[in-house]
C-alpha cells in the first residue's frame, strides 16, 4: 500500500499539469459551445451561406411534415426554425448576418418564446419579424474612394457604419443628424453602408478566428483623430448613442477640446467670475436642456483661451428673474459676454452655428477698454517694437494707458476711460459740430485714424513695465505688489515715433557692429522712440479728453530728438492654456479607469472564444506531465547511483589495487630522496659551538 505522504507528494508534484488539464477540459466542454452558438443555418439543417432558395426549400420540408400531422414540433423548436427562415430569406438581413454576424432581432426571439411558452405551435402569430422596409436613407454616404480622401484631414473624421435593413440604424438617424450639425465646421462626418463591403470590413472588429463583426451591433461609430491615416489610430465608441454622450466623447477624446463646466446662481460669482482673471472676457452659455456645450463652442474655448473664459448655466424658469436683472437674459439658449466693470453685457439669444459663433467671438474677444498684455500689445499698437493700428504708413501714434492694481478704484477709473473712449468715438464717427466737438478734434481724429489707443495695465502683474513708465516717488501706490491699503491708478500717454531713415537702414545694408558695446546696444533698442506724459488732473471725462488732445497736438507738431531705448517685456499672464492643465487632463469617457478595466475584460473575453486555446492548454498539460515525470525519473536514478557508490567507497579506499601499489612506492622513494639533499632552513636553531669563518683574501697569496 502506498503511504499517504507519498501520495500527497506525488499530487503536489503534478498539481500544475492537473490544473492545465482541468482548464482544457472545462474550456472544450463549456466555453467553446457558448462562444460558438448554433447558427440559423444549423437550425435549418443546411450549410452555411446557403442561398435564399435553399433556405426556403429547407423550411418547406419542415412545414410539410407539420401540416400533414406527421410531426408536431415543440414550441421553442418551431420558433427557432421560423425565425431562421424569416431572417435568412430577407436579402438585407441575410447579407448582414453572413458577412458580419449582425442579428439585431434576437430580443424578439426571446420575447416570442416567453409569450407562447404554454401554447401549441399552431397558436403562434406569424410572421415573427416585420420585414425590412425601404431602408435607411443615409446622407453623406462614403464610398471607398471618398473615404481615402476624407481620412487624414486636419479636422478629424467621425463615421457611422449602418445597414439599410437595420431598424436600430433607422432609429438613430435623427440623433445622427443632430450630431453632424453640432460638429459641422470642426470635423468631417460620413456614413458607410454595409453594402460597401470592403470599407465596412476595414472598419469592423475581428474575432479570434478573423471574422469581421461589430461588437455592439449597428449602428457602429468609429472616429479618426486629426491627421490619422490608418486603422492603428482608429477609435471605437461603445457608449450610449445619445447626442450628448456621442458629441462629448468625440469632442473630448478625439478632438481634445476642453469641457465647459456648469455653474449655479450660487457658485457662478464665487467659483467662476472671481477666479477667471481680470484680463479675460467672461462668456456665459445658458442651456435649456443641460447638455454639454456644443463642440464648436468648446473649440472656441480652446482657441480663445487667452482672451475669454467660458461657463455653462442651466436655465430654470424660477430663476429667470435673476438672470434678467443681472444679465438681461430673457430665455435659453443664450450667450452672454461680460466685459469691463460697469459695461452693459452683450447678449445673443437663440441657436447658433459654428460660423456665426466664430464671428461673434472675434468681435467680442476684447474688453471695451482692452488690457495691455503680452499677446495684445502688438495688436493695440502699444509696443515700440511694432507699428500702430493704422499700419506701416503711420510714423507717429499714441497709447493712453491706465495703470493700477486690481481694485475698486481701478474699476471706477476703467469706467471713466470707457466713457472717454466712447465720447471720442462718437465725435469721430458723427463729425458733429456741436459746442463740445471743438474740445478735442485732434484726439477724435487720431482715434478714428487708429493712431490713438486706450488700454489699461495691471500694475501688479506687470510691475517691471509699470515702473518703467511711472518712475516717481508715488509709483508704489500704482505698481508692484500691494504694500498697504492705498491704490492710486494713474493715466499716462506714450508717444511712439519711428524714424523713417532708421527704419529703412536694415533693409539696405546690415551695419556690422564695431565693438561688443555696439552689439549690446542694438539688441536692447526698440525700433520706435517713446515719450511719456503723466496726467495729473481730475477724473472728469472732458478734462481727460482735452489733455489727450493737447498731447497729440504737441506730439504731431513738435519735432523732438529721436531717442530709442529698451522697454521691459510684458509678463505672460499664464504660461500655458487653462484647458491643457484642467479640462483636457481629465480623462474622457473613453479613457477613464472604468473604461480601461472594461477594455481589459473585453480583450480577455475575446481571447476566451479562441478555439485554439483548448488544444493549447491540453498540449501544455501533456508537456508539463512529461517534463515532471522525466525530471523525477532522472532524480530517482541519480539517488540510486549515489547510494551504491557510497556503500562501496570504504572497501576501495582500504584495499588499494595492484596498479596503485607501485605508484605509491615510487612517490614515497622520490619524497625521501628529495628530503635527504634538502639544505638546512635559515629558520633552524644555531649550534652552540658554531662560529663565523672569515673568508681568506685571494690577493694575500
Amino acid at each position: 500500500m502506498v503511504p499517504l505522504s507519498s501520495s500527497i507528494s506525488l499530487l503536489k508534484a503534478y498539481l500544475f499539469p492537473l490544473i492545465l488539464l482541468s482548464l482544457a477540459i472545462f474550456f472544450q466542454l463549456f466555453i467553446i459551445p457558448s462562444s460558438f452558438p448554433t447558427s440559423h443555418y444549423d437550425v435549418l439543417g443546411i450549410e452555411h451561406y446557403s442561398s435564399i432558395d435553399e433556405v426556403t426549400e429547407a423550411y418547406e420540408k419542415f412545414s410539410s411534415r407539420w401540416s400533414s400531422g406527421e410531426e408536431e414540433p415543440a414550441v421553442n423548436d418551431f420558433i427557432k426554425i421560423r425565425y431562421a427562415y424569416e431572417l435568412l430569406t430577407d436579402p438585407l438581413w441575410k447579407r448582414d448576418y453572413d458577412a458580419f454576424g449582425v442579428d439585431e432581432h434576437l430580443h424578439t426571439l426571446e420575447e416570442v418564446k416567453a409569450k407562447y411558452a404554454e401554447e401549441t405551435f399552431s397558436k403562434i402569430v406569424l410572421p415573427l419579424l416585420n420585414a425590412s422596409s425601404s431602408g435607411v436613407h443615409g446622407f453623406n454616404v462614403l464610398t471607398t474612394e471618398d473615404f481615402k480622401y476624407a481620412i487624414g484631414s486636419s479636422k478629424g473624421l467621425l463615421v457611422q457604419v449602418y445597414s439599410s435593413g437595420s431598424s436600430r440604424s433607422d432609429e438613430f438617424l435623427y440623433n445622427w443628424k443632430r450630431i453632424t450639425s453640432l460638429v459641422d465646421g470642426i470635423a468631417n462626418t460620413g456614413m458607410v453602408e454595409l453594402g460597401e463591403s470592403d470599407l465596412a470590413t476595414y472598419l469592423a472588429e475581428r474575432t479570434s478566428t478573423g471574422q469581421p463583426f461589430f461588437r455592439n451591433g449597428l449602428p457602429s461609430l468609429v472616429a479618426f483623430p486629426p491627421g490619422c491615416r490608418n486603422s492603428d489610430c482608429l477609435v471605437r465608441y461603445h457608449g450610449d448613442l445619445s447626442v450628448d454622450a456621442v458629441t462629448d466623447w468625440f469632442a473630448t477624446r478625439i478632438l481634445g477640446l476642453p469641457r465647459i463646466n456648469y455653474y449655479s446662481k450660487e457658485t457662478l460669482g464665487q467659483n467662476f467670475i472671481a477666479k477667471s482673471g481680470h484680463h479675460k472676457v467672461k462668456v456665459l452659455y445658458f442651456s435649456k436642456t443641460g447638455e454639454r456645450a456644443s463642440p464648436f463652442v468648446r473649440q472656441a474655448a480652446r482657441d480663445y483661451w487667452a482672451y475669454a473664459s467660458f461657463a455653462s448655466i442651466l436655465w430654470r424658469e424660477e430663476e429667470s428673474s435673476i438672470w434678467w436683472n443681472n444679465f438681461e437674459v430673457e430665455s435659453a439658449p443664450a450667450f452672454v459676454f461680460l466685459k469691463d466693470p460697469g459695461v452693459k453685457p452683450v447678449v445673443f439669444h437663440g441657436d447658433m452655428n459654428s460660423t456665426t459663433f466664430s464671428e461673434i467671438m472675434e468681435q467680442n474677444k476684447q474688453q471695451v477698454l482692452p488690457q495691455l498684455r503680452s499677446i495684445t500689445s502688438m495688436d493695440l499698437g502699444c509696443d515700440a517694437r511694432g507699428y500702430s493700428r493704422a499700419g506701416y504708413e503711420a510714423t507717429t501714434w499714441y497709447c493712453v494707458i491706465l495703470a493700477g492694481r486690481p481694485s475698486l478704484e481701478l474699476n471706477k477709473m476703467r469706467e471713466t476711460m470707457v466713457r472717454v473712449q466712447d465720447t471720442l468715438s462718437n465725435k469721430g464717427d458723427s463729425g458733429a459740430d456741436d459746442e463740445n466737438s471743438t474740445l478735442a478734434p485732434q484726439a477724435a481724429a487720431a482715434l478714428k485714424e487708429k493712431r490713438l489707443t486706450f488700454t489699461w495695465l495691471d500694475g501688479e502683474a506687470q510691475q517691471k513695465y509699470c515702473f518703467f513708465y511711472i518712475h516717481t516717488e508715488t509709483s508704489f501706490e500704482t505698481c508692484g505688489p500691494r504694500r498697504d491699503m492705498t491704490d492710486v491708478p494713474q493715466i499716462i500717454i506714450v508717444r511712439y515715433k519711428r524714424n523713417s531713415t532708421k527704419q529703412d537702414e536694415p533693409k539696405v545694408a546690415k551695419r556690422q557692429p564695431k565693438t561688443i558695446w555696439d552689439t549690446f546696444e542694438e539688441d536692447n533698442e526698440d525700433l520706435a522712440s517713446q515719450l511719456v506724459a503723466k496726467y495729473d488732473g481730475t477724473m472728469e471725462t472732458q478734462e481727460i479728453i482735452q489733455w489727450v488732445s493737447k498731447i497729440i497736438n504737441d506730439g504731431d507738431s513738435t519735432d523732438l530728438p529721436f531717442f530709442r531705448t529698451k522697454t521691459p517685456d510684458l509678463t505672460p499672464e499664464e504660461s500655458d492654456a487653462i484647458w491643457s492643465r484642467g479640462s483636457q487632463t481629465v480623462l474622457s469617457t473613453g479613457q477613464g479607469l472604468k473604461q480601461r478595466v472594461q477594455g481589459i475584460i473585453t480583450n480577455i473575453h475575446d481571447h476566451m472564444g479562441d478555439p485554439r486555446l483548448g488544444p493549447i492548454l491540453l498540449l501544455a498539460a501533456v508537456l508539463s506531465f512529461g517534463s515532471i515525470y522525466l525530471r523525477r525519473s532522472q532524480s530517482g536514478l541519480a539517488n540510486q547511483a549515489n547510494g551504491t557508490s557510497q556503500s562501496t567507497e570504504p572497501n576501495q579506499s582500504s584495499q588499494p589495487t595492484m596498479e596503485e601499489k607501485p605508484n605509491r612506492e615510487k612517490r614515497t622513494r622520490r619524497k625521501a630522496v628529495s628530503n635527504k639533499d634538502k639544505p638546512t632552513s635559515i629558520a633552524d636553531d644555531v649550534p652552540k659551538d658554531a662560529y663565523n669563518l672569515l673568508p681568506s683574501d685571494p690577493d694575500s697569496d
